[in-house]
């Protein structure tokens, strides 16, 4: 019997609103069949290195982040300069899906490194598709490095 690809999103969005319809438009696409939600960045980056309540978790790394800006404890541009700083992780491709369309936050994330910056959209069901989307063209089109 073939082994089934687990194929793990983290999502880091502290709201339950929108967390829900991004879910719903990766589900849609059956894209992925683990999809972690994480509420804050401070969970987003003990879960990527595997510190603190996510210290005895599996070595798996996320094969996308789609990652909010502006959460508690941590915000979401400490949390793609930590992606990206660990070997480990610096590969992973991240999304970052957000209400901002300040400049400064734009040209922040894409000075370290972020893959794409998309802002949500206003209407609550567009922000399925454009989740979808992402999530497509990440996890079907595109090609990561490998190793």
């Amino acid at each position: 019997m073939q082994e089934v690809e687990q194929i793990e999103i983290l999502l880091v969005e502290d709201s339950p609103l929108d967390a829900e319809l991004t879910m719903r438009g990766l589900r849609a696409e059956k894209l992925a069949n683990n999809i972690i939600w994480l509420k804050d960045g401070q969970q987003a980056i003990d879960y990527l290195l595997r510190q603190g309540d996510y210290a005895g978790r599996g070595s798996q790394v996320p094969r996308l982040v789609l990652l909010d800006l502006k959460m508690p404890r941590v915000d979401g541009i400490e949390v793609l300069r930590v992606i990206k700083a660990h070997e480990e992780t610096k590969r992973i491709p991240v999304v970052i899906m957000t209400s901002s369309q300040e400049e400064s936050d734009i040209a922040m994330s894409y000075d370290l490194g972020v893959n794409s910056y998309v802002v949500k959209p206003i209407e609550f069901e567009s922000l399925a598709a454009v989740a979808r989307n992402a999530g497509f063209y990440w996890l079907a089109i595109n090609r990561p490095a490998t190793g």
